[in-house]
């Protein structure tokens, strides 16, 4: 089996913002291909396009979730319930491990560039950047829970 964490975490080091690189990690499963993975969640990178709310992280490991264990009929509020107590699950997991859902606070004390614009991706970028481990821990925990599931 695939190690998504691990994937997940080289695909942010090959540049693919934190949403992209847990969402695409989980191409195989998905039966997706990256292309299409990749511009389906490179709006939800920086915390939604760099506002820093929700992580990119958990973002792209929703959408996962809702990819392979989601519904899709509008009328079966059985099936919706489940889906959001998975979501619910996967955002405790998350924030037990990391004590926040929410970018802005996850970086809290990194030094970021200030402004709208993506920073750019170097050495000194991924010293300071926590996000590598946070996208691993979010890929992690998808692992887990479709395993469980």
């Amino acid at each position: 089996m695939t190690d998504h964490a691990e994937h997940a975490r080289e695909l942010f080091f090959e540049g693919y913002n934190c949403s992209q690189a847990v969402y695409c990690a989980f191409c195989d499963i998905m039966e997706t291909d990256i292309d299409t993975a990749a511009k389906i969640s490179s709006s939800f990178g920086g915390g939604m396009g760099r506002l820093r709310e929700v992580c990119g992280t958990v973002s792209g490991a929703l959408m996962v979730l809702g990819t392979v264990k989601g519904y899709s009929d509008p009328k079966d509020p059985k099936a919706k319930t489940e889906h959001y107590h998975l979501v619910q699950e996967f955002a405790r997991r998350f924030k037990e491990k990391n004590g926040s859902i929410v970018c802005r606070e996850l970086l809290a004390g990194v030094e970021v560039k200030p402004g709208n614009d993506p920073e750019e991706r170097t050495p000194e970028y991924y010293k300071k950047r926590p996000c590598p481990n946070y996208v691993y821990a979010a890929a992690k925990i998808v692992e887990e829970m479709l395993e469980e599931k």
